[in-house]
């Protein structure tokens, strides 16, 4: 297996890891780990493993913007594989590989993070320093908190599981739901805790800075999980933001155009990002959605722009945003909704730019200060702070050469509400955020109802269907059948 592509760049201070993404453990959600970490380099390389899951599982170099941007209205699904078509469609079965895929990958990657921690403060090696273990400790926290955080997105109230699992007794690991609540609760509590334990900045090598936990990005992400909670905290999400800007890691925004060409990597805007390097460490994602021209293969692709979405930036007139994200190319397939005949010009997701046969060095952000500055628009604005929500919401449109909101658009609370919406949507599309914003914002059933979308084939009108059931995922069959504790989610 691929060695962790985020720490490659430390390679000097951790000693390289190779680690099984996949373990054949009853149930999936509690790995049992009875290995001993009694050096610094053990702690170091079981710490590597944690990372490694940013690359190793399809749930973090594509399945995320599947469930997020195709389970919109942002994408199409496309290729060959009737799951994926069953995301789009919102016909998404609990025996859906996709479904048990992304469950395994992330409790997988916890369990990762749990070892780190159970096994960390046991360490009595001279060479791990104090400062270091603390360091550690921050790292997997944050780990374990963004893991949990993309579970309950996606699952709702799911297990709740803190440490490695040291038996095998039913009683120990036929966990049943926390709720969703409780859940957020411990995502914050732990990212509390990184904050306390991480640094701002590892030094000056942004390729360190970028690929690793800090204090930085663990406000971004409890930021982030205040406001996608059942009850969100609007108060608390604004002081975890203003941590952020306060961050001596300096985070800004950037040309809109540099944060996707390939030659900004590590940038200023970016708060943490895949590492991925190309070849031998490279990313195969894109070469699934680029167009022929770039991809050097005729094959339909997976995941395509919809109608819904090229309208949204026409009718703002959002050019730079649009031709970083979207691509048109005539094709030698039939597309059922951009063209029912060969040779119809389509659009591709582009802001992948390099297919690289599968050997992409291409990266998907983990956290972008971008994100957080319309975050934090929508904070302020449901706490009636509407000016200060409006000046943020400009400097993001400024930045894609956009006029600042009009006064229709930011007339009300609620006015301001939809055109932060609107703003997320151009400025975050194939960045595995949509989903989490209709729901977040109670318009993901009303949106996916109100599509107006043709399947060219039949000329007929496309029913989602779209209920409140359908906004988590069912909880993998395979899971069910491991453990009697779980209960299904409403199908």
């Amino acid at each position: 297996m691929k060695l962790n592509k985020i720490v490659v760049v430390l390679i000097t201070t951790f000693i390289c890891f190779s680690c099984e993404d996949y373990l054949d453990l009853a149930p999936i959600s509690e790995e049992t780990s009875d290995n001993a970490y009694n050096s610094a380099s053990q702690i170091e390389a079981a710490l590597t493993g944690a990372y490694e899951s940013f690359q190793s599982s399809d749930y973090y170099i594509w399945d995320n913007v599947l469930f997020q941007d195709v389970r919109s209205d942002n994408y199409y699904a496309g290729g060959d594989n009737p799951e994926i078509f069953s995301i789009d469609e919102l016909t998404v079965s609990p025996t859906n590989s996709k479904v048990y895929g992304s469950w395994s990958n992330l409790y997988n990657a916890i369990a990762k993070a749990n070892t780190v921690l159970d096994k960390v403060d046991g360490v009595t090696d001279v060479k791990l320093t104090e400062e270091r273990k603390e360091q550690i400790k921050g790292e997997a926290y944050f780990l374990r908190a963004y893991h949990y955080y993309n579970l309950v997105k996606l699952y709702g109230g799911i297990p709740l599981v803190l440490e490695s699992v040291k038996s095998a007794n039913p009683e120990d690991v036929n966990i049943p739901k926390s709720t969703e609540e409780d859940v957020y609760t411990q995502i914050i509590v732990d990212l509390q805790e990184a904050i306390s334990l991480l640094p701002d900045t590892y030094g000056n090598d942004n390729s360190v800075n970028k690929a690793r936990a800090t204090s930085g990005a663990a406000n971004a992400l409890a930021a982030k999980a205040c406001l996608q909670k059942p009850n969100p905290d609007y108060s608390l999400a604004l002081m975890f933001i203003q941590e952020v800007e306060a961050s001596t890691a300096n985070y800004t925004l950037i040309a809109y155009e540099e944060l996707f060409d390939g030659n900004h990597y590590n940038n200023d805007e970016s708060i943490m990002e895949i590492q991925f390097l190309g070849g031998d460490e490279g990313n195969w994602g894109p070469q699934l959605l680029l167009p022929p021209s770039i991809s050097g293969d005729s094959w339909r692709k997976f995941v395509t722009p919809s109608h819904n979405l090229i309208d949204a930036f026409d009718a703002e007139g959002d050019d730079v945003r649009k031709n970083v994200s979207v691509l048109f190319e005539s094709v030698q397939w039939v597309d059922e909704y951009w063209g029912n005949e060969i040779g119809s010009s389509i659009p591709f997701a582009y802001k992948w730019k390099n297919a690289s046969g599968w050997a992409s060095s291409d990266r998907q952000y983990i956290l972008r200060y971008g994100d957080i500055v319309l975050l934090k628009a929508e904070a302020l604005n449901e706490s009636g702070q509407l000016d200060l929500a409006v000046a943020e919401v400009n400097k993001i449109r400024i930045r894609a050469s956009l006029p600042e909101l009009t006064n229709e658009q930011k007339s009300s609370k609620e006015v301001l509400r939809i055109s932060i919406l609107k703003e997320r949507r151009l400025e975050l599309a194939q960045e595995a955020q949509r989903w989490d914003d209709l729901v977040r914002y109670n318009l993901a059933v009303s949106t996916m109802n109100s599509l107006n979308e043709v399947d060219l084939r039949t000329g007929s009108s496309v029913n989602y269907n779209m209920t409140e059931a359908k906004i988590l995922l069912p909880i993998p069959q395979q899971e069910l059948d491991r453990n009697p504790a779980l209960v299904q989610n409403p199908l």
